[in-house]
């Protein structure tokens, strides 16, 4: 399915970006791991490369164009090119009313969820064009990528701005055969929730508007984001994929 692929995946340290790295390794894709937290990001690449795989760590955050390139640079320089991208790196918290929201809140938010997604479509796109064999990109988005959630505003705004992204780049790049697509994720088990949800009144008040009633596994995103970049999905391209229990459909 990813055989031979090579993926560079953001926000690789936790959460739905390691289960996507740990998933992709399974499936023979060579990765390219990139987030802020080092530790934790070296753990992951040591991990995947003592169960066999191919797997680089690059030390960085999205909202840096700069540490982007170097995360592409390092797929091209090491296994030769890019052949897909899990752009998942996002940030999200608790927040007052759309008039009280600090702008350092607001700030905070548009760099990591929607410069950032931006910075690495501008870099990865340019390698896929050169290789002339199209790609794959998948971006995070979210439930208040298209409902207001009960998120702080600027994290709806955000998410929604990342489906706009999507489709733009895919309508940019769909002659060239780079296929973008975007996840809509809802409530999903990752150390953020658990943290959020120790301040919640139980954990339902998580997954309250899903169908489902139950919050995702990281796995369950993982393996929507692989078919994505796989050539299974040759043909879906500036679609926002729910993953999300069923909260779209009501």
């Amino acid at each position: 399915m990813l055989a031979g692929k090579t993926i560079m995946i953001s926000g690789a340290s936790s959460g739905i970006g390691a289960a996507a790295a740990r998933l992709f390794a399974r499936k023979g894709a060579q990765l390219v791991l990139m987030a802020r937290r080092a530790e934790s990001l070296r753990e992951l690449a040591e991990e995947l490369t003592a169960d066999g795989a191919r797997a680089r760590a690059v030390v960085g955050d999205v909202t840096s164009v700069e540490d982007v390139r170097r995360a592409v640079d390092e797929a091209v320089r090491h296994f030769g090119r890019l052949d897909a991208a899990f752009n998942n790196a996002g940030w999200g918290t608790a927040g007052p009313a759309l008039h009280e929201v600090p702008d350092a809140m607001y700030d905070q938010i548009m760099d990591v969820n929607v410069r950032g997604v931006f910075n690495c479509l501008r870099e990865q796109i340019p390698v896929m064009l050169r290789q002339g064999e199209g790609g794959a990109i998948v971006n995070t988005s979210s439930t208040a990528g298209q409902l207001a959630t009960g998120a702080v505003a600027p994290y709806v705004a955000a998410k929604h701005a990342v489906i706009g992204l999507t489709k733009a780049a895919a309508a940019d790049y769909g002659g060239q055969g780079i296929r973008v697509n975007a996840l809509v994720v809802g409530s999903t088990r990752t150390p953020l929730m658990e943290a959020a949800m120790r301040v919640m009144p139980s954990e339902e008040t998580a997954y309250t508007r899903a169908i489902q009633r139950r919050l995702a596994l990281p796995e369950e995103v993982a393996e929507a984001a692989a078919w994505l970049c796989s050539d299974q999905a040759s043909f879906v391209t500036g679609a926002a994929m729910a993953v999300d229990g069923g909260v779209g459909a009501v």
